[in-house]
């Protein structure tokens, strides 16, 4: 079993920065993918980044391109979003979840195993 476990949210105003961490229990990162996707209410859960697990290649959503980077510390099993600039339309639960080594990684259907989810809140 695998327990993913987001932290670093929080109450932000509009062009600060946050970092997101994600740990895991019971399976190593180590050549497995890792996405950080965000949900608010109402709306389907989205893509935001990713990180293969063969070849340690990146993706961002257009949104948040240029502005979060995302990394990962396989001696820690983390997994970090480094998120810069922050707007309103950046307000939402962050989850992250682990998927195989090379995948699509903007689809949620790719990813076997989600956090709980961190509230990320950015007041204008």
């Amino acid at each position: 079993q695998v327990e993913l476990v987001e932290s670093g949210g929080g109450l932000v105003q509009a062009g600060d920065s946050l970092t997101l961490s994600c740990a895991a229990s019971g399976r190593t990162f180590t050549g497995y993918s890792v996405g950080w996707f965000r949900q608010v209410p109402g709306k389907e859960r989205e893509f935001v980044a990713g990180i293969s697990g063969i070849g340690g290649y990146t993706s961002y959503a257009e949104p948040v391109k240029g502005r979060f980077t995302i990394s990962r510390d396989n001696s820690k099993n983390a997994v970090y979003l480094q998120m810069n600039g922050l707007n309103s339309e950046d307000t939402a639960v962050y989850y992250c979840a682990v998927g195989g080594g090379l995948i699509s990684l903007r689809s949620t259907r790719n990813y076997a195993y989600w956090g709980q989810g961190t509230q990320v809140t950015v007041s204008s």
